[in-house]
């Protein structure tokens, strides 16, 4: 996972200073998402706009924190809209999206050799144990499963097969089925264990493709940057309470929200959150015959009734 790296010392740098809390907390949400969609510092102005005013963008460009087009920074790339992070890879701070894809890679590589690797110890471990469970084995044991020769011959005079290939001639092959040594078998196949990239691929944003299209319906267009686990999570929601549960959820949070979302990330603690409505649990209808406590506390309620109606007629 990327991250948006900052100086420890830049609370008290002049251009902190100038520009203000408030201006540097959209600086600094801006540069957490040009760190994690790999934009290198670029800043859509839609973004800037869903998580600041435009006030506070403007100081930040003010105090140079951000650079519009046509800025005359000479250390900073020329954004074509929106907004660019001054100095965004200043001392190496923030990596590039080129350093991030390797990085992954690698990581993935190494992933995949320790598996490999760990198999092939798994696959060497059964088989030393194969070997000494056979060198083991008492001699009667080791000839009652050694290979079976059956006892029918092809013009040898009753020679057995065995016989046959320490000294006559090769008889024909006999229908019986031979035996097969433990040590033959070979190992059942391991299951191989998919990446969670792999796994997102295949159940988790398949699934959540209706929800996508029904919020483009409805006009509700966001944008879908999740991590792996994260579609996981969503599709579970979509199995767990559906899409029109999640649809009514996101238009709620649409009409009262104070900027219009520009992430479906805006709906995601949400809509994770929903349950599906519990059936009925309540107690049902009893049939048949009462049992000894039902007819017990029919009685006794009776009797509490009689007493009530002969206190108020004496009364």
């Amino acid at each position: 996972m990327p991250w948006f790296k900052i100086d420890d010392a830049s609370h008290s740098h002049p251009k902190f200073m100038a520009a203000g809390n408030a201006a540097l907390g959209l600086w600094l949400r801006c540069g957490a998402y040009s760190a994690q969609h790999l934009t290198e510092g670029h800043v859509p102005a839609a973004v800037a706009k869903a998580y600041g005013t435009p006030p506070q963008a403007r100081k930040l460009v003010a105090v140079g924190l951000w650079h519009e087009p046509g800025h005359d920074c000479p250390r900073c790339p020329q954004p074509a809209a929106g907004y660019v992070v001054h100095d965004f890879f200043e001392g190496g701070r923030n990596a590039t999206r080129a350093q991030v894809d390797a990085s992954r890679k690698g990581a993935a590589e190494r992933a995949a050799k320790h598996r490999d690797g760990k198999k092939g110890e798994r696959i060497e471990r059964e088989s030393d144990a194969n070997r000494a469970r056979i060198d083991d084995e008492p001699d009667a044991d080791r000839e009652r499963n050694a290979p079976q020769f059956s006892d029918s011959t092809a013009d040898q005079d009753h020679l057995s097969q065995r016989t046959g290939l320490e000294g006559g001639a090769h008889p024909q092959a006999s229908s019986t089925p031979i035996q097969v040594l433990p040590t033959e078998v070979p190992p059942p196949p391991t299951p191989s264990v998919r990446p969670s990239t792999e796994v997102a691929n295949v159940s988790g944003r398949g699934e959540v493709q209706p929800l996508i299209a029904a919020m483009v319906t409805n006009g509700m267009n966001v944008s879908w940057g999740f991590q792996p686990d994260e579609w996981i999570e969503l599709r579970d929601a979509v199995r767990r309470v559906g899409v029109p549960l999640l649809i009514e959820h996101a238009a709620r949070a649409w009409r009262n929200a104070k900027n219009t979302p520009y992430s479906a990330r805006y709906f995601y603690p949400g809509w994770t959150s929903l349950e599906a409505e519990t059936a009925y649990t309540g107690p049902r209808a009893i049939t048949g015959p009462p049992s000894p406590a039902q007819s017990y506390l029919a009685q006794m309620s009776a009797h509490a009734e009689r007493l009530r109606q002969q206190s108020a007629g004496g009364a």
